[in-house]
């Protein structure tokens, strides 16, 4: 009897054991930090160099194309410009289709303040090109202080920006950039980006 308790202690013991260890390799997901590449983006191509406020001269689509590097999705766009615009019209762009996937109106209420709005995650994927736009009659040009231009792609962490470009639009259309640009870049409008594998 002595033995048989000690063989059924012994075999509770390893079960435990066995459970506790299948517990233990069972690793948490791993939850990566969300990144805006505006900051990089502007110090890599040397835009953040020279900056002037640009007020009320004409309409236009204008942003940037950009590949993720990693898969991922965007949980939020962000805008700064140096007029108030309770209607300002944010989209993203699928590059090779030149269709919307995505329009946001954001309410920048004061003038140089950045805003953020959450929205809806976007899942992007990896390498695929997109292109981030705003549609303002504002903006804050960005230079290098020799007016030189910068050479793209341009990588800002798990984001590499391709490109600049706008095109001139109207409140009420949105227009796809066709005319680029490398020796200045409008802004400021970008995202904040997680990856997710």
């Amino acid at each position: 009897m002595k033995t048989l308790k000690i063989i059924f202690t012994l075999l509770t013991f390893a079960v435990l054991s066995i459970s506790c260890s299948s517990d233990d390799d069972k690793a948490a997901p791993i939850v990566y930090n969300a990144e805006n590449p505006l900051d990089l983006y502007l110090s890599g191509s040397g835009f953040s160099q020279k900056a002037t406020d640009v007020k009320n001269s004409g309409i236009y689509e204008y942003g940037f194309s950009f590949k993720p590097t990693v898969t991922g999705k965007i949980t939020s766009f962000f805008a700064k410009i140096p007029d108030a615009n309770i209607n300002l019209r944010i989209t993203l762009w699928d590059v090779a289709t030149k269709t919307v996937i995505k329009s946001e109106t954001m309410n920048v209420s004061i003038a140089n303040m950045p805003f953020e709005k959450t929205i809806v995650p976007i899942q992007l994927v990896k390498d695929k090109e997109y292109f981030l736009t705003v549609n303002s009659d504002d903006w804050i040009k960005r230079t290098k202080t020799d007016g030189s231009a910068t050479t793209y792609p341009i990588v800002a962490g798990n984001i590499t920006i391709t490109g600049y470009a706008y095109i001139s639009s109207t409140a009420t259309e949105s227009l796809f950039p066709t005319n680029a640009s490398n020796n200045y870049y409008a802004g400021d409008t970008s995202f904040s980006f997680q990856q997710t594998e």
